[in-house]
């Protein structure tokens, strides 16, 4: 059963999210002396993470972070590259931070980075897990109808018309044309690995998805329906969000 919490504002919810994102990794410090993370990217997770950076008392420097996903043949200086909004929101305000492993999306040699990519993660179980649902449900580049099987860390996946819409909708490519085709997604099996998840999730456009995800059946044509099963699972909404919730 996911963990509902609801703000009236983006903002409110936003800064909720990263505070309690924020302890969970202070208190994986605090246990265990590190912590390994996921970070989220998107419009949905702007003001979270501009809040996460300034979260008092986290000793970034035990942190090893991994992100979800990346276009492929996507050039790091690309506006829409999964790299350089990390670099500019999130390691860049971050000098002490551990580690970043960033998922090269236009390495000439796609297995050997995998293969690369894939080592990493299988070395540092995810301890928080920061994430957001799609406009169609997915959870990460996980695009319906979702593998719900896989158990590798990362592979290569093909993303479906909606959520290149809702790519171009959020302003990310000049025309929907542009929007990439395939990408490299963490698999759902690793998210739902994570200790804790965190689910930022604004706005009205993504409530149909979040009454499905919240309330339907776990299905994998709604991908995020999965965190259902998950035993420590918090979704951040805010009031638009959660206009078409039943319950």
């Amino acid at each position: 059963m996911i963990d509902i919490r609801l703000h009236d504002s983006k903002q409110d919810n936003a800064i909720a999210a990263a505070a309690f994102g924020g302890a969970a990794i202070r208190d994986t410090i605090a246990a265990r002396g590190a912590a390994n993370i996921v970070i989220a990217t998107g419009a949905s997770q702007f003001e979270m993470l501009e809040a996460l950076v300034a979260a008092p008392g986290i000793d970034w420097s035990k942190v090893t972070a991994f992100h979800l996903d990346e276009y492929i043949d996507m050039p790091e200086t690309h506006p829409a590259s999964f790299r350089k909004y990390l670099k500019e929101r999130f390691t860049g305000k971050l000098p002490t931070l551990g580690a970043f492993h960033f998922i090269a999306g236009d390495a000439p040699d796609l297995d050997a980075e995998l293969a690369r990519i894939n080592a990493l993660l299988d070395a540092h179980p995810i301890d928080v897990m920061f994430a957001g649902i799609g406009e169609n449900g997915h959870l990460a580049f996980n695009d319906p109808p979702a593998d719900f099987e896989s158990t590798i860390a990362y592979k290569v996946v093909q993303l479906e018309e909606r959520c290149r819409r809702q790519q171009f909708g959020e302003g990310w490519f000049p025309t929907f044309d542009d929007v990439p085709t395939e990408a490299i997604s963490m698999t759902v099996q690793r998210i739902v690995s994570a200790r804790v998840i965190v689910l930022t999730v604004p706005d009205e456009r993504k409530a149909e998805a979040v009454r499905h995800v919240l309330e339907g059946p776990v299905t994998n044509m709604w991908p995020a329906s999965i965190l259902q099963q998950h035993p420590d699972c918090h979704a951040f909404l805010d009031r638009a969000a959660a206009s078409q919730l039943t319950k």
